[in-house]
């Protein structure tokens, strides 16, 4: 079995949280794609992780983790967060941990052409987290990339460092900051690289042994569906691929061995930095977004800054579930609506007047777009911990059946707080199948 977990949304709906508590029924959990602007925060009692590189899955001590292909990877970051988990008192070994050979490194240059980059777009820019992942996939697509397996080769990661510096260092020196030293960034990176060395593996082979074995792998992506590069909300998206036709080529195993795609998916709807948002709240509805913000803890994981709230999309979330496939979805947050007297949905947009039920390509016209709203009765009740689906309230019963009627999936999850046993499995749906097998 083979399951591939998704972000439904813009992000941060609390897929660390999901693929914490579905570990526990896999053998090996892997990252697919993005870097160390991925914030994942799992909550195991009165403890904490965030999660940045990592998957969640290496919480549990006997799964063994990937970091696949598809990643940009810092090593610096890498063995900072290897170096938190450890002092938490998480054991991560090469046994325990596998880095493919054919990820691509983050270099410092990387992050200073990030830094340029957003300066050159003004107020078009695209809000990143600086961490040089954006650049470090430009030059992976320009063949001109540093994968770990290069980097394990001193000769050749000095050339290529050489050899992408030259050019870095003139857009570094036109926008005014100092230019980088090539000898400076290899000895750094060199050692890194050493240390990274026993965690290094062909991680596409390992998970084909491990589907051979019959092990249960679990697929974790970063981002979401609307920042896929290709299909979100582009410019304003990640460099990568979160979907999960991103998942196959990312973590190097072929489509068809994919059983499963769960999709997760948040009450409301929030977004980091710039790009449309066609249900944010806004004006007179800025006090329920704080409100949300406040409850929902919505400030980023990595960057802590907080993030914008909205109400949930339903056009966005169906063309998600259909782009992707959701078998099912893993509803998140229901207890941060608790306080609310009334909780609007949007159902369709209109634009210029006309009503459109599709999720637009182009960014232009999602800023243009007015949502069309259906308004339903919030509960008022506290619904923080419940684990029996005849426990919630019959409004929030009614909440939940009409997202899964407007986006057309099942819901076979409904978190109910950020523990692992905060959490609801709804009987006879393809979840529970997943927990059983």
């Amino acid at each position: 079995m083979i399951i591939v977990i998704i972000g439904a949304q813009w992000g941060d709906e609390g897929k660390g949280k999901v693929v914490d508590l579905l570990a526990d029924r896999f053998d090996v959990v892997a990252r697919y794609q993005g870097g160390h602007n991925a914030g994942h925060s799992v909550y195991v009692g009165d403890r904490a992780f965030v999660l940045r590189l990592l998957p969640s899955g290496i919480i549990h001590a006997d799964k063994t983790c990937v970091l696949g292909n598809g990643m940009v990877i810092d090593p610096k970051a890498f063995f900072e967060e290897v170096d938190q988990m450890t002092s938490q008192g998480i054991a991560i070994t090469p046994e325990r941990l596998k880095v493919s050979s054919r990820a691509h490194l983050i270099m410092p240059y990387h992050r200073a052409l990030d830094h340029t980059s957003e300066e050159r777009l003004g107020n078009e820019k695209i809000g990143t987290t600086l961490r040089g992942i954006g650049p470090a996939y430009e030059d992976k697509a320009g063949r001109r990339g540093i994968r770990v397996a290069d980097a394990l080769v001193p000769e050749l990661l000095r050339l290529r460092i050489e050899r992408n510096l030259e050019e870095a260092n003139r857009i570094i020196v036109l926008y005014g900051r100092p230019p980088l030293r090539a000898d400076e960034i290899f000895d750094e990176i060199s050692l890194l690289v050493e240390r990274l060395r026993p965690f290094v593996a062909e991680t596409s082979h390992f998970l084909a042994e491990s589907k051979k074995q019959n092990k249960k792998i679990l697929l974790e992506g970063a981002q979401a569906t609307l920042l896929d590069v290709d299909h979100g909300t582009y410019p304003y998206v990640t460099s990568s691929n979160p979907t999960a036709g991103g998942a196959a080529v990312g973590a190097g195993i072929p489509p068809h061995h994919i059983t499963g795609v769960l999709g997760i998916v948040r009450t409301y709807a929030t977004r980091v930095g710039e790009g449309p948002f066609p249900t944010e709240m806004t004006g007179a509805e800025e006090e329920t977004a704080n409100l949300i913000r406040q409850r929902g803890n919505e400030y980023g994981s990595v960057t802590k800054r907080p993030r914008r709230c909205g109400w949930f999309d339903a056009v966005a979330t169906r063309y998600a579930a259909e782009l992707n496939g959701f078998d099912s979805v893993a509803l998140t947050k229901l207890d941060v609506l608790d306080a609310l007297a009334e909780i609007k949905v949007c159902t369709g947009y209109e634009i210029d007047g006309r009503r459109i039920d599709t999720f637009p390509a182009v960014s232009h016209d999602l800023e243009r777009i007015k949502p069309v709203y259906e308004t339903l009765p919030g509960w008022q009740e506290d619904t923080v911990g419940i684990t029996n689906p005849d426990d919630l309230p019959e409004k929030a019963r009614a909440y939940v059946d009409f997202l899964s009627h407007s986006i057309g999936v099942e819901i076979g999850l409904i978190s109910t707080g950020p523990e692992r046993d905060q959490t609801i499995i709804l009987r006879d749906s393809v979840m529970e199948g997943w927990f059983k097998s």
